[in-house]
């Protein structure tokens, strides 16, 4: 039969010199399926890495899905690609590659560079586009504004399939436009700056989260078409909210469509499965060592900054990739040429995608998911760091959930633990994350890890928001926390909207808001999140009484802010603190005020008096409320 498929490409030799490299950063221009139409030409130019192959067809709903019809044609360079341009086909159908390896085995699988898939659990892909039309320049412009490590950075995570769905329609979830609509006057009113949504690359396992991705370069389509989600992105920057996006370089699941044996032959893992299987999540690992496999992924973290603008990449299981020990046991691992536990290829891949997105985006932000005491992990390459943006302090959330859990007559016995997070904060940019992680696999809602009755449960949330706000660092929050979730995520269902009709909830949902709109306002709390300069213990040893206070500092004096916790229910009167300077200090914030459920506890003003005390000249006495704590400022010296 005569081959329909015209030789044609895409490609330089150039191109193909880079990509056999791994220097070539926007694969996506060149792989995958191209929708052509121009005066010479109208249909698809289609391009697939697979040097196993004997033979590469497209097949799809335009031949029948018969491999013998559009065959394509292998490049005689020695780069491994297939291609070729098949007339007449156009955006919106469907196609997989039929593969015959050299040693006969037969596969079909998708396009590892698709923009777009069938809705799962369909499995083919699909012609698309991510043409759009954006009207956010303004925010592109001007987003180091909003980014910057010295900027206020306060992250609501959410699961786009669990966060809200229509109540007469619970089975079912929204689309990208229907969130939209929902999502940003919420943001809006809550505070936040950015949403972190957990990953939206196409994953044919709804209950993966999609933390097992198959369709790299595309967005689900379980919510609607591309330049829907793009829509999505560009209303939350009109209303100047940032884009995190999850990214997962660390693994693949093995479906049959899928990266797993390729082409016959483990072309984007690691043959040995000592160090290409992953155990704990049955999945496999990228052969970081492989030129064209970082070419892939690096091409793929800048495709998602490129195409859909997004604003930081928050990347997943960074800890399993820099160790090659991770969840393995003794003689399950293969040393690296020094004889160490240490993924060199790894490490290598991780500092060259940090500095390809830096170099090409320099007012984004890349987040790791580093739970190890790894050197640098948030400092610049060339200091012999990681190159990340920021980390995700896991030691302080661990410490702060424990600690927070016991019951406050014990906590005395636990007070080091509440302040230890200061020895190390300094060490790498930290984001503080209360996770989906922390609300999963039978650990509970955040509201009832907290002790005592209703009343002492909130009481207790809103003092750890507190703290967790006034702590150096920037913030992350998973879509719940901000009223109360009660019952454990379930990604199957939507969230308990109906809580806000109750008062310990609504109270819970105002109090976030307003600690936004603190941390926002107030520089001290984010000018130096990243510097011992911002941050100082007044008092840290109170275990007795379980009080702290602390001031944080901004680049200018006046702005400091003090803060005092109060983490037993037990009312302190008369509670002296050390101030830094004479005069008027006003009440920012009082988490006891019955606008959010508190108990009502009263604080004034205070006015400093010359009495040494907490290694300060000056010094007042208030009223601690229970469970509580208080903002306070200096507002007027001429007293």
């Amino acid at each position: 039969m005569h081959n329909p498929v015209e030789v044609y490409s895409l490609f330089t030799d150039f191109d193909v010199n880079l990509f056999k490299a791994g220097k070539h950063y926007k694969l996506y221009e060149k792989f995958g399926a191209h929708y052509l139409e121009d005066h010479n030409r109208i249909g698809t130019y289609f391009a697939v890495w697979a040097p196993n192959a004997s033979t590469v067809s497209v097949i799809g709903d335009f031949n029948g899905w018969n491999p013998h019809v559009h065959k394509l044609n292998i490049r005689w360079d020695g780069s491994g690609i297939w291609e070729g341009f098949i007339p007449g086909i156009s955006l919106g159908q469907h196609y997989k590659y039929s593969i015959v390896s050299t040693n006969g085995e037969h596969l079909e699988k998708g396009d590892p560079f698709a923009l777009l898939w069938e809705v799962p659990p369909q499995t083919a892909s699909k012609v698309g586009t991510t043409w759009y039309e954006w009207k956010d320049t303004e925010w592109m412009e001007k987003r180091y504004l909003h980014n910057g490590l010295d900027r206020p950075i306060s992250v609501y995570e959410l699961h786009l399939g669990s966060w809200i769905r229509d109540p007469d329609k619970p089975n079912e979830i929204l689309s990208y436009g229907q969130i939209a609509d929902k999502l940003i006057p919420y943001i809006k009113e809550t505070g936040f700056t950015h949403v972190e949504f957990m990953p939206l690359m196409e994953h044919p396992y709804y209950p993966s989260w999609g933390y097992q991705i198959t369709g790299y370069f595309a967005a689900s389509s379980r919510y609607g078409p591309p330049q829907e989600f793009m829509y999505l992105i560009e209303q939350l920057h009109l209303n100047e909210i940032g884009v995190i996006l999850d990214w997962v370089p660390s693994h693949f699941p093995s479906d049959a469509h899928g990266l797993y044996r390729f082409d016959g032959s483990h072309l984007y893992e690691h043959a040995d499965p000592r160090q290409g299987y992953h155990p704990d999540w049955s999945s496999y690992i990228f052969n970081y060592g492989r030129n064209e496999v970082r070419a892939f992924l690096i091409s793929n973290a800048v495709f998602w900054l490129d195409r859909y603008h997004a604003d930081g990449l928050r990347v997943d299981a960074v800890a399993s990739m820099l160790y090659l020990d991770y969840s393995r046991k003794e003689g399950e691992w293969v040393p690296n040429k020094y004889g160490g536990r240490e993924n060199l290829e790894a490490v290598s891949f991780i500092k060259e995608f940090n500095e390809v997105v830096y170099k090409n985006f320099p007012d984004v932000q890349t987040i790791a998911e580093e739970s190890t005491a790894w050197p640098g992990v948030s400092r610049p390459t060339f200091l012999g760091g990681l190159g990340f943006g920021m980390k995700w302090m896991m030691g302080w959330m661990h410490d702060t959930l424990n600690y927070f859990k016991e019951d406050p007559i014990h906590r005395k016995y636990s007070h080091q633990q509440i302040t230890f997070s200061t020895v190390y904060a300094f060490h790498e940019n930290f984001m503080l994350p209360l996770s989906h992680d922390e609300v999963v696999h039978g650990k509970g809602s955040l509201i009832n890890r907290m002790p005592g009755d209703e009343w002492q449960k909130f009481a207790n949330l809103r003092v750890l928001y507190l703290y967790m706000f006034t702590h150096s660092g920037t913030k992350l929050l998973f879509m719940g926390g901000e009223f109360g979730q009660t019952s454990e995520w379930d990604s199957n269902r939507s969230l308990d909207w109906h809580l806000l009709n109750y008062a310990p909830h609504k109270g819970l949902f105002k109090f976030i808001a307003a600690i936004n709109t603190l941390y926002k306002n107030e520089p001290a709390l984010y000018e130096k999140s990243f510097s011992s300069e911002g941050f100082e213990w007044v008092e840290l040893g109170d275990h007795e009484n379980s009080v702290l206070v602390y001031y944080r500092k901004g680049n200018h004096k006046e702005n400091d802010i003090i803060v005092i916790l109060n983490l037993t229910p037990v009312i302190r009167y008369y509670y002296r603190v050390g101030l830094p300077y004479k005069g008027e200090y006003e009440v920012l914030l009082n988490t006891d005020d019955t606008l959010y459920y508190g108990s009502g506890v009263h604080v004034d003003n205070i006015v400093s008096e010359v009495f040494h005390w907490m290694n300060k000249d000056f010094s007042a006495k208030l009223t601690l409320p229970p469970l509580g704590g208080v903002v306070l400022k200096l507002q007027n010296t001429n007293i």
